[in-house]
C-alpha cells in the first residue's frame, strides 16, 4: 500500500536577473507503508529540499505529491498542518531539544497539538516512549546533562511518540561517533519497523544509507536508484560521489 508518492516533481527558485535555479529534476519516488527507504547525497545535492517537500512543509514547483493516496495540491495550509503532525515524525541531526525542558516534557510537547485520549494521557505516552529508547531512568534530566547519544534517543522519542505513519531522519547520526550513530540508527528502524511506519533516511553518510532496505542516490537534483553494493562504494574515500 502506497503511502507517499512522488510523480515527476520539480523544485525551483526564482533569481534577479537570471535563469530560475532548478534544485531537484524530476523526481520519482513511491513509499510503501512500512517502507524503509535511504537517500544519499552530498551537500548541495538537494536533500533539505526533498526533505521539506516529502514533510509537507514545501510545495513542488510542478509535478505532483501523493499522501496517504490523496493529492497534496488539494490539501489546505491547515490541512497539510494536520497531516504533518499527526502522521509524519521528524528527526534531526541537531536533536532540537527544547532547553530548560526535561527528557519527558520534550517528549511530551508534540501531544499539546494532540485531541482526546492522546493530549490527556500525555505524560503517560511520553514515559512509556522513553522507556522504549532506553531512557526510562532519565526522564527528568535536562538536555544538557545528557550525553549526545541521549539526546538524539530523546529527539527519536519525541518524533514517535504520536505514532507516525512516515518518519523522516535528516542526518539522524551526523552529530554522533560511529558506534553510537550505529546504535541509534538500528533502534530506529526497530522502532520503525514495530509500529509499521515508513522510515526515510537522508543522508550523506553511505554507511548510514547502507541500512535501508531500498536506496536511491541524489546528485545535482536527480534521484537514482542504486543497490547496495553501489551506496557502499560511495562510502569508500577514492570514489566520488
Amino acid at each position: 500500500m502506497s503511502l507517499l508518492r512522488l510523480e515527476a516533481v520539480t523544485r525551483s527558485v526564482e533569481l534577479p536577473d537570471a535563469p530560475p535555479l532548478e534544485i531537484l529534476k524530476g523526481v520519482d519516488l513511491e513509499v510503501a507503508v512500512g517502507d524503509h527507504v535511504s537517500v544519499v547525497g552530498r551537500s548541495g545535492s538537494g536533500k533539505t529540499t526533498l526533505l521539506n517537500l516529502l514533510g509537507l512543509l514545501d510545495t513542488p514547483t510542478s509535478g505532483q505529491i501523493v499522501f496517504d493516496e490523496r493529492p497534496v495540491s488539494q490539501l489546505g495550509s491547515r490541512a497539510r498542518d494536520r497531516a504533518r503532525g499527526s502522521d509524519i515524525g521528524f528527526i534531526f541531526q541537531q536533536f532540537n531539544l527544547l532547553p530548560g525542558r526535561t527528557a519527558l516534557e520534550n517528549v511530551m510537547t508534540p501531544l499539546l497539538y494532540a485531541t482526546g485520549r492522546q493530549f490527556w494521557r500525555r505524560r503517560q505516552l511520553a514515559g512509556e516512549m522513553l522507556e522504549r529508547v532506553g531512557l526510562g531512568e532519565r526522564m527528568l534530566s535536562m538536555p544538557e546533562k545528557l550525553s549526545g547519544g541521549e539526546q538524539q534517543r530523546v529527539a527519536i522519542a519525541r518524533a514517535l511518540v504520536r505514532g507516525p505513519r512516515l518518519i523522516l531522519a535528516d542526518e539522524p547520526t551526523g552529530a554522533l561517533d560511529i558506534d553510537t550513530g550505529a546504535s541509534i540508527m538500528a533502534l530506529v528502524d526497530e522502532v520503525a519497523e514495530q509500529s509499521g511506519a515508513a522510515l526515510i533516511t537522508i543522508t550523506h553518510d553511505a554507511n548510514v544509507a547502507a541500512l535501508a532496505r531500498r536506496h536511491y542516490r541524489l546528485d545535482k537534483g536527480v534521484l537514482t536508484a542504486v543497490d547496495v553494493t553501489r551506496v557502499l562504494a560511495m562510502a569508500a574515500p577514492e570514489v566520488s560521489l
